[in-house]
């Protein structure tokens, strides 16, 4: 079980990464509800499937394949370009975030997210975190991956301010 929250970066004052990797990533089906991606993170390939089961939390399942299977479903089985990101390990307030940087069509974005022990964990949020987007289904990789960043029509600053006001 994975249980996570997600916000938008507010500025570039975020903590000196203690480790970075390079993230590529596809989706093999079209259902929101459910994902199955195929990712490339430091030379090794996973296949994973996540599926929804309650605000922030999804069943996963994943496993390693092997890097020639990997990089051919990459290159020739995917609908879209892949999501790229460089995916930068930071610690803050007590607990590891994950801040990814997205590149291509979905540059701009900068997204952290912390995994969670228990859903009602209470979570200290660093200064520097933006608006949640935990359970904004526009903002999954899932959604990215087929509704790039690049169509929405906006800025990065106008969608934090779109989400600061609600």
């Amino acid at each position: 079980m994975e249980i996570e929250r997600r916000f938008l970066v507010r500025g570039a004052n975020w903590p000196q990464p203690y480790r970075s990797a390079k993230v590529r990533q596809v989706y093999l089906n079209q259902r929101e509800d459910l994902s199955v991606r195929v990712r490339s993170m430091d030379g090794a390939y996973w296949l994973t499937l996540k599926a929804g089961v309650s605000s922030g939390t999804r069943q996963e399942f994943e496993w390693p394949i092997p890097a020639e299977d990997g990089a051919a479903i990459l290159e020739r089985l995917a609908a879209y370009p892949p999501i790229e990101k460089t995916r930068h390990y930071v610690k803050d307030a007590g607990r590891v975030w994950e801040v990814d940087v997205f590149e291509g069509r979905n540059a701009g974005l900068i997204i952290a997210e912390t995994e969670l022990h228990a859903i009602n964990e209470p979570l200290a949020l660093p200064g520097w975190l933006g608006p949640e987007v935990t359970d904004d289904k526009r903002l999954s990789n899932n959604a990215l991956y087929r509704h790039s960043f690049a169509d929405w029509g906006m800025t990065y600053a106008e969608l934090v301010a779109e989400l600061d006001q609600k």
